[in-house]
């Protein structure tokens, strides 16, 4: 029985995505190849390590089994690869970060040339997700969060906080009017988080407290589709400084009721289990990113 890392690899691959053809696009080969090389590896082990169905695919007992040992042979392989590189003072391997949509392209898609071309040995794999992600599951090495932690379980270090602004274009506001304080927002068209309470939670002062809840006339799960659906002159949204710097600086949205901000800050960390193997790539890449921010 000759089994290599490829056979391993493509497993895993296969495993984590899901499907052959979402296998083959992270692998960057053809469906059928993927398809053919799993079935030779269950040829080598003579045991079938997956069920699959034209629907979904189910790990056999043997599968679940062979899964955990080629998650520890590939962590093994990366831990000798870093090993070397470490001696040679070069960060390497693959580093995996989720955030979620609007902080990926605003504050990571940027810089990303200059911390490659410091840093040309880590293979970056850059995920966005507008939900919180697990990250064994999503195999995941870091994920960004905004807004207050609760998993005890993760080390997290803090990156920077934004404040909130409440915006609107200059289209809403000529056709709609400027609200004069919080309580007049119930005449507006406003947006808002779908399966994300908090963020209907706007930091305004007004009789009832320092918490503004909204109903959204219009919802969406990521906070970028609402700063487009803001820019497009849909309503009045609250959004995070770091992904409407720019727009604001441009005249593109203008900030509301800035006399009953709150001047509320959500706290950005950055998430990770404590693992001595990525301490390396986890570190360069923090410092670097806390730097940009």
């Amino acid at each position: 029985m000759d089994i290599n890392s490829d056979d391993l690899k493509i497993f895993v691959a296969v495993v984590d995505s899901g499907t052959l053809s979402a296998a083959s696009v992270h692998l960057g080969q053809t469906t059928s190849g993927v398809s053919r090389a799993l079935s030779r590896l269950e040829e080598k082990l003579q045991a079938t390590l997956l069920t699959r169905t034209t629907r979904r695919m189910e790990l056999t007992e043997e599968g679940r089994l062979f899964l955990d040992k080629a998650r520890a042979i590939l962590a093994s392989m990366e831990e000798m690869e870093e090993c070397i590189r470490i001696r040679r003072q070069q960060p390497a391997g693959r580093l995996a970060v989720d955030a979620a949509s609007p902080f990926m392209l605003h504050c990571v898609v940027p810089h990303v040339a200059e911390f490659r071309a410091l840093f040309p040995e880590i293979r970056l794999e850059l995920r966005s997700n507008d939900q919180i992600a697990d990250l064994i599951e999503h195999r995941t090495d870091i994920a960004i969060r905004i807004g207050a932690l609760s998993d005890s379980t993760l080390h997290a270090r803090p990156l920077s906080s934004s404040p909130l602004h409440i915006l609107a274009s200059p289209d809403y506001i000529a056709r709609h009017g400027l609200p004069a304080a919080p309580e007049d927002l119930a005449n507006h068209t406003l947006l808002g988080f779908v399966q994300y309470e908090l963020g209907n939670q706007w930091p305004l002062r007004h009789a009832g407290g320092n918490s503004y809840a909204v109903t959204p006339a219009l919802s969406a799960s990521s906070g970028e589709t609402l700063r487009q659906l803001a820019l497009e002159g849909q309503g009045i949204v609250c959004l995070a400084d770091f992904m409407t710097r720019g727009d604001i600086a441009s005249s593109r949205l203008v900030p509301l009721l800035q006399d009953f901000t709150t001047g509320f800050r959500q706290p950005i960390h950055a998430v990770y289990y404590r693992n001595t193997q990525l301490a390396q790539r986890i570190s360069c890449f923090l410092d670097f990113l806390q730097r940009k921010l």
